[in-house]
């Protein structure tokens, strides 16, 4: 079965965890800046979509090579094998960037692609009329980094952090995917209790769930290569039909999500029926000063303000005081929190076990985890990708 070049695209930083997935689902990779490059078939193009919790989306790389003028950039797209991908009827904008290179001008970049792609295609279709792009969508991308030019076809669509499950939103969303990986980031088993105190319209806790009952995160969405014949409809089923048989929809989990604003409590609550976990997370209107529990050994995720706003910095800090004190007495919790806030370790009073770079849309922010006491039981027989 013919073997394509996948490239799965990470935000700065997550490349280390899109790179384990991608492992996880059998294939081997390599990583770079925000791009992790495997090989792999048809089927593998549908369960990257499928199975990727943490990466932006999913791209099939066409051809890479040098280009320091027009013409080149021109003959060298031209050469390409574009009439694997692409029927006489397809529809195939092309976008593009160029980063310290000497073909600067996107749009002239993006209008020499094109034409190139559309004079491969009329002479493999043996068409002299303009093609009529009125068929399945092919969106392409010409990337130029350092005179090298990389050419590829998303798979996705819509990024890969669109789940499908929200309805509603508040004002300064998570995208699912680093939320995905904030826990995935924890020593977080499904068997462990799960807190996330700033839930807002509750993605932490529903990503938690998806990740303790291993539902797929692309089950309830559809990508835009579903419409290309060269995949077929053949394939799309046997992936959801494995992602159906590897769920557990009888995991029980104890996860909780508060919020100081009870519309966000609303929403939360909706958007878990969406994602089909009804009832299975508990939503609480409930200030983070408020937070207490009996339980031991369990996992914290927060992303709280982070007071970037004028007015509100004296507000949060103090909330990250009384954050800090509520939480002193939960020594056995692992508690991990991300915030751009520089002075955060000395209002919560206390230094972070570790902390991680990370970048929350354009917002550089740390992570930082403290890990509670270890369970004098028995350890898991788990491979954990944590506490390293």
């Amino acid at each position: 079965m013919k073997q394509f070049d996948i490239i799965a695209t990470a935000a700065m930083g997550l490349e280390a965890i899109v790179a384990k997935e991608v492992r996880d689902l059998g294939y081997d990779c390599e990583v770079d800046n925000s791009k992790i490059i495997y090989k792999g078939n048809v089927k593998a193009i549908a369960r990257s979509n499928m199975w990727l919790r943490t990466a932006d989306r999913v791209k099939i790389r066409v051809g890479e090579f040098k280009a320091t003028s027009f013409d080149e950039l021109f003959e060298k797209t031209k050469a390409l094998n574009w009439e694997d991908y692409l029927p006489e009827s397809a529809e195939f904008p092309v976008s593009g960037k160029s980063i310290k290179s000497a073909l600067f001008s996107v749009s002239d970049c993006q209008a020499i692609v094109k034409k190139a792609i559309v004079n491969r295609l009329q002479t493999h279709y043996n068409r002299t009329s303009w093609l009529e792009e009125n068929g399945p969508l092919f969106k392409i991308e010409v990337a130029l980094h350092k005179d090298i030019a990389t050419l590829t076809i998303d798979t996705s669509g819509a990024g890969l952090h669109k789940r499908g499950y929200r309805t509603g939103q508040g004002d300064a969303p998570l995208k699912e995917t680093l939320a995905a990986a904030l826990i995935k980031l924890t020593n977080w088993y499904p068997d462990k209790p799960f807190i996330d105190p700033f839930m807002g319209s509750g993605t932490i806790p529903i990503e938690a769930a998806l990740i303790g009952q291993n539902i797929a995160p692309g089950f309830n969405r559809e990508f835009l290569s579903e419409e290309w014949d060269w995949i077929g409809e053949k394939v799309w089923e046997e992936v959801r039909m494995e992602a159906e048989d590897l769920a557990k929809y009888d995991a029980p989990l104890d996860i909780s999500g508060y919020d100081i604003d009870h519309k966000m409590v609303e929403i939360a609550k909706a958007n878990s029926i969406e994602a089909g976990l009804g009832d299975l997370i508990t939503f609480k209107q409930m200030q983070v000063r408020d937070v207490v529990t009996q339980k031991q050994h369990g996992v914290i995720v927060g992303n709280p303000p982070y007071g970037e706003r004028i007015g509100d910095k004296k507000a949060v800090e103090q909330m990250y005081r009384e954050m800090g004190q509520a939480f002193s007495k939960l020594d056995t919790w692992s508690i991990y929190i991300i915030t751009s806030h520089p002075d955060f370790e000395k209002l919560y009073g206390k230094p972070a076990t570790k902390k991680r770079k990370l970048f929350n849309g354009f917002i550089r922010t740390d992570y930082y985890q403290y890990w509670g006491q270890r369970p004098s039981r028995k350890p898991h027989n788990h491979a954990s990708s944590s506490d390293k």
